[in-house]
């Protein structure tokens, strides 16, 4: 842990005093680069907090006086689903907090381990709970790490059913390149990236949300399953011109099929494999043709 994340962790530490002196308040902790160890100066502060009961605006507005907190800055989500977000300045330092009923929570861990819903962003804070550094009730924290650490098979398949679609770019980028098409090439680009981390998750069974993803080379290193250079090689399709780029991609896709196919097999990758290789043609215009 760098001197930055030990300094947030101090400042989270003070923060949830604010909060845990709430009898609705029955755990709290940090995520994120706090828990990770790599803050810097533009980290900020994540903590969750969970109750037996929401606390009341008053009470939220008690707890950030006391910690000499700024004007809310944000807040996302509904209270009336069970839990929401906020942010403050504490020191300067972004402090973001959610705020959720244990039984949302619990309802939230088991839609994605038992309903398997990959979609959600949630994935995102499964993930961090699992590196997350409890602050306040610990034995409730351990008793949901030990749950998510069992990632379930059938979430695996349904990871990487979901995700192993691609648009085969490298088939029509001659015809891109006459259609002012940059923002579709970019978007193509980046969910093609994003889908082959998705495949890659659900066989490594690994966590994984689009949402403001962050630190992939970090991320890529916890997969044992996976194409040579993964991380080096994405990153890259976007510093290539794109001739180049799309040839990298189709590789990396193919690779990543190859490996559905030796740790999943009963996977269909038929429809994703038929556009490997495959190059549109243009037709020929015959000026005698003309009616």
């Amino acid at each position: 842990m760098n001197d930055r994340a030990r300094y947030l962790l101090d400042l989270a530490k003070r923060n949830v005093q604010a909060y845990i002196a709430n009898p609705k308040t029955k755990a709290a902790m940090v995520a994120g680069s706090v828990a990770e160890g790599l803050c810097d100066e533009y980290s900020d502060c994540d903590m969750s907090i969970y109750y037996d009961e929401l606390p009341s605006e008053d009470e939220l507005q008690l707890a950030r006086r006391q910690n000499h907190g700024s004007e809310r800055l944000w807040v996302l989500g509904d209270r009336k689903e069970g839990g929401f977000a906020e942010s403050y300045l504490v020191n300067g330092v972004e402090c973001q907090f959610g705020h959720v009923t244990i039984a949302q929570w619990e309802q939230d861990i088991s839609n994605i381990l038992e309903q398997f819903d990959v979609q959600t962003p949630l994935m995102k804070a499964l993930s961090g709970t699992l590196t997350g550094i409890p602050l306040y009730g610990d034995s409730l924290i351990h008793r949901w790490k030990a749950r998510i650490a069992n990632y379930p098979d059938g979430l695996a398949q349904a990871m990487v059913e979901h995700y192993l679609t691609f648009v085969p770019i490298w088939g029509i980028q001659e015809k891109l390149t006459r259609r002012d098409a940059t923002l579709w090439y970019a978007q193509v680009l980046v969910e093609s990236a994003q889908n082959i981390l998705g495949v890659l998750s659900g066989l490594n069974h690994l966590y994984y949300s689009t949402f403001q993803f962050k630190r992939m080379h970090a991320f890529v290193e916890q997969m044992k399953i996976v194409p040579e250079n993964l991380g080096d090689r994405l990153e890259s399709l976007f510093h290539t011109d794109a001739p180049a780029a799309v040839v990298q991609l189709e590789a990396l896709v193919r690779e990543t099929i190859e490996l559905v196919e030796l740790h999943m097999p009963q996977v269909d990758t038929s429809f994703t494999k038929q556009r490997l290789g495959w190059r549109q043609q243009p037709w020929e215009f015959d000026e005698t043709q003309k009616t």
